[in-house]
Order: structure tokens, then C-alpha cells, then sequence
């Protein structure tokens, strides 16, 4: 009886021992790669999972997470043959545990080596200015040669980013004096265009002026050419209009009388004022013979108001002069 109590309590002590290293608890995102006496058996997920004691250990161990790996600066020569220091990072993924750890030694280390040769030989296809503009590129290049060349390595290339291109002092100095000269371009080209259509501007604007103000012209002459034609109109008319009174009236009963004593009364007023105006004067012979002078004046009349309308026949008179020169 003792004897069995001491064996089960000894392999009470002998389960105990063992224990850690009979069961294994896999975290998640992770895989572990299972030996047996130095063979390859099994590769355990997240998760618990119990082993063979001694027999069964764990070998390597993997996270199947996203890994960043910092790929150190470099030499590379361009194709015009500018050196630049080149640095990147890359990021893989392990996506079979048992490939990564019997495929090759030390993947991250290959990967790494494996970027930097493939930009130095990217690089060294194209110029300085092209290689600032094709990151994206070289990018793309590295990740396919990386991802052809770990096919048996069990990871996977995710991206791989150029963090600073360098290029030497003297280089940069060039490219600064080139910077500058393309903006004093950009600026000297934007001057004159400014200037430019300044001058169309101004041009179009004095064209406009001049077309306006000429047309303003035009329409002033246009209106006062319009204003004298109705004047000379309006003025014929009333001329007309006045004649023609003029001869109703004298073909009125006792028109010739009237007109008579008027054309004597401003005879005598118009003489009048010429002896005020002047101290000296020339004085016609017939000075006194006022009834001549209206019986010139009346005949003129007459001839007038026939050639402008025809009038009414007169009273039938042999002399009519001389019956004003009588009266």
C-alpha cells in the first residue's frame, strides 16, 4: 500500500512537471512550427493544443501580423551617372510559417538584401529627373522582384516605399540655380502675358471709345441736320402761310388801301431811324414823292403774290398810283 501511494504520488509529480510542456497555448495571429526528434510534424494555429513531452517541441515561431522592415540607405549611380543616397522601408507578411522557417535562414535578411540590389538596378536605368518623379515605379519594381524571387520563403511583399532620395551637394545646387531660372521664366512669361493683354485691353477700349464717339457724332449731326431741315421747313411754311395771307388780304375789299398806307407808314418810320443813325446821309431826289414810292412798292407786291399764288381779280382801276398820289 505505500509502495502505490509513493508511484501514483510520483506521477502526480512526473504529470505536474510536464504539464508545461505537454500543452501549448498558440496566441492569436501566430503560428508555431512543431519538431519531432529534429522532423518537422505540424504547424499549430491559435488556439491550445497539447504535444508529446520531450518528443514534441516547438521549433520556430511566426506572426502572421504585417511587418515593417527598415531597409538602410544606399549608393545608387542614375543612368547619367549622378550617385544618390536612396533609403526605403518594406512591408511583408509571413503567409506560411513552415516555408519561412525551412525555405531560407533568415528571410528578413534576404528581403532586405533583395530590395536594395533591385533599386540599385532600377535606378540605374533612368536619369536623375526621372527619378523623382517615378517612385511609384521603383516602388512597383521592388515588390515584383521581391515577390518572383520568395516564392519558397512563405511571405508575402505587401508594398515597398522610397522614404528619401539624396542626391549629392553639388547636384542639388544645380537644381536649385535650374528651380529658380524655370520660376524667373514662369514669372518674366507671366509679365508679359499680363502686359500683353493690358495692351489689348487699352486698345479695345479706345476703339470702343472712338467707335461710340464717332457714332455720338454722327447721331448729333444726324439730329441737328434733321433740326435745320424742319427749321427751313417750319420757316417756308410760315413764309408760305404769310404770302398767302398776305394776299387774301390784299384781295379783300379794301386790302390794296391798307397795304398802301402801311407800306407808307414804314417808309416814313425807316427814314426816320436812318436820320437818327447817321449825321451825314445821301438823300434821294424824290424824297417827297412818298406816293411813287408805295406805288413801287404795291407793284412789287402785286408781282410777288401773283408768281406765289394766283389772286383774286382786282377792282378795275386805270391808275391805281396815282389814286393814292390823289388821296
Amino acid at each position: 500500500m505505500g509502495i502505490g501511494v509513493a508511484i501514483a504520488i510520483i506521477l502526480v509529480v512526473f504529470v505536474l512537471i510536464l504539464a508545461p510542456f505537454s500543452i501549448k497555448l498558440v496566441p492569436n495571429k501566430h503560428e508555431y512550427v512543431i519538431e519531432r526528434l529534429g522532423k518537422y510534424v505540424k504547424t499549430l494555429s491559435a488556439g491550445p493544443h497539447f504535444l508529446i513531452p520531450i518528443i514534441d517541441y516547438v521549433a520556430y515561431k511566426r506572426s502572421l501580423k504585417e511587418e515593417p522592415l527598415d531597409i538602410g540607405s544606399q549608393t545608387c549611380i542614375t543612368a547619367d551617372n549622378v550617385t544618390l543616397e536612396v533609403d526605403g522601408i518594406m512591408y511583408l507578411q509571413v503567409i506560411d510559417s513552415a516555408q519561412s522557417a525551412y525555405g531560407i535562414a533568415d528571410y528578413h535578411f534576404a528581403a532586405s538584401q533583395l530590395a536594395q540590389t533591385s533599386l540599385r538596378s532600377a535606378i540605374g536605368k533612368i536619369t536623375l529627373d526621372s527619378t523623382f518623379e517615378a517612385r511609384e515605379t521603383l516602388n512597383q519594381h521592388v515588390v515584383k522582384a521581391i515577390d518572383d524571387a520568395a516564392q519558397n520563403w512563405g511571405i508575402k511583399v505587401l508594398r515597398y516605399e522610397i522614404k528619401d532620395i539624396k542626391p549629392p551637394r553639388s547636384v542639388l545646387e544645380a537644381m536649385e540655380k535650374q528651380m529658380q531660372a524655370e520660376r524667373e521664366k514662369r514669372a518674366e512669361i507671366a509679365r508679359s502675358e499680363g502686359d500683353r493683354q493690358s495692351m489689348i485691353n487699352r486698345a479695345e477700349g479706345e476703339r470702343s471709345e472712338a467707335i461710340a464717339r464717332s457714332e455720338g457724332e454722327k447721331m448729333k449731326r444726324i439730329n441737328e441736320a434733321e433740326g435745320r431741315a424742319q427749321e427751313i421747313l417750319k420757316v417756308a411754311e410760315a413764309t408760305a402761310e404769310g404770302i398767302r395771307k398776305v394776299g387774301e388780304a390784299l384781295a379783300s375789299t379794301g386790302g390794296r388801301e391798307a397795304a398802301n398806307l402801311e407800306v407808307a407808314k414804314k417808309y416814313l418810320d425807316e427814314f426816320g431811324k436812318l436820320a437818327k443813325a447817321n449825321n451825314t446821309m445821301i438823300v434821294p431826289g424824290n424824297l417827297t414823292d412818298v406816293a411813287g414810292m408805295v406805288a413801287t412798292a404795291m407793284t412789287t407786291l402785286r408781282q410777288t403774290s401773283k408768281t406765289a399764288a394766283p389772286m383774286p381779280a382786282a377792282r378795275p382801276e386805270a391808275h391805281p398810283e396815282r389814286t393814292v398820289a390823289a388821296r
